[in-house]
Order: C-alpha cells, then structure tokens, then sequence
C-alpha cells in the first residue's frame, strides 16, 4: 500500500512538472481588422451641424479629438471635448472588433447620460455603423458614415430612422487630423 502511494505521488509531481515546464501560449496580436482602426489615431479637429429635431435645437459644433491605442492595440481609445448648441460636449468611446460577430464595436459615454452601442463596417473606404436607443419611448434606428476623404481628413454623417426605411439626416460634418499620436505610424493609403 505504502509502495502505491509512493508510486501515485510520485507520478502526480512528475506529471506537474511536465504541465509547468511548458511554455505559456504566446500574447494575442491584433489582426488586420483592428489594425484598419489605426486611420483614426492622432488629434483632429471636428465641426459640423446638428440639424434640429429630437437631439436637440440643431447648430454648430466642434469638438477637439485625441485617440490612442489601448496597450496591446486591440482597442482605440476616444476623448473628445467640444461645444454644441446644448453647450459643452465631453466623451470618452472605445472602437474596437468583435472577430465572432465580424463587425467593428463602438461604445460612447457622454457629460450627458447617454450611452452609445454601435457596430459597424468597412467598405473601401467607407465605415457604417449601426445602432439603436429608444427616445420618448419609441425605438429610434440610427446610421452613422464615414467616409476617408484622406489620410487626414473625413467626412460624416448620421442619420436617423423610426422604421428603418425613411431616413431624415441629424448631423453632418468633418474632421480633420491636426497630428499623429506619438510613436504611431499613419496608415498609408491608396486611394
């Protein structure tokens, strides 16, 4: 019995050393999904127009945006201050893909309660993103687009749907790249 046991620990040290001596799986890298979120990176300068309906008076806006990667460059993180015709706009978003889904994610928080869930696409040089919130009790779809007009400028718009199929625009604009973040390499193009 005593020699059994012997045995048996023995086999479990052996078998935990094995299972020790191996090499931990190696850090996941970004794929060629996140690294398309590297065209946002740097400090732009964004204005456009609010058009009036259920966001608010409508007006001109303009805000100062400074993005950066999360370590690991999984996750762009967004900081943004401006001023809107409701007065000074702050907010803090993270783009990032979901590779089980296929879809770019984005999640927004403002000085103003709302909480923003996106998904979106990549066409060429287009993004799509989708979303849906519920205002005064009806469900209101929601459009925004992007398209890269350059390296350092692009064009967008939101537009804003009750069912799906009649679209009214509610915000137009650009932005345009002041700098690149520190240590990032633009993405080159070819337009």
């Amino acid at each position: 019995m005593k020699r059994t046991l012997t045995f048996a620990l023995l086999a479990v040290i052996i078998f935990a050393e094995a299972v020790w001596a191996q090499a931990p799986p190696p850090m996941p890298k970004p794929g060629p999904e996140q690294k398309q979120l590297a065209y946002f990176i740097g400090h732009w300068n964004t204005e456009g127009i609010m058009k009036p309906g259920p966001f608010g008076p409508g007006g001109r806006f303009t805000s100062n945006d400074r993005n950066t990667w999360l370590p690991g460059g999984f996750f762009l993180l967004l900081h943004s201050d401006g001023n809107s015709p409701m007065g000074p706009s702050h907010q803090m978003a993270v783009m990032g893909y979901n590779p089980d889904e296929k879809v770019y994610t984005y999640d927004a928080f403002d000085n103003t309660g709302e909480h923003d869930v996106s998904k979106g696409t990549l066409q060429g040089d287009t993004w799509t993103w989708s979303s849906e919130s519920k205002m005064g009790g009806q469900v209101m779809k929601g459009k925004f687009t992007i398209k890269e007009v350059s390296p350092t400028e692009y064009t967008f718009k939101f537009d804003m749907s009750t069912d799906g199929k009649t679209w009214t625009i509610g915000v137009e604009g650009k932005s345009t790249k002041v700098t690149t973040a520190p240590g990032v390499a633009e993405k080159k193009t070819t337009k």
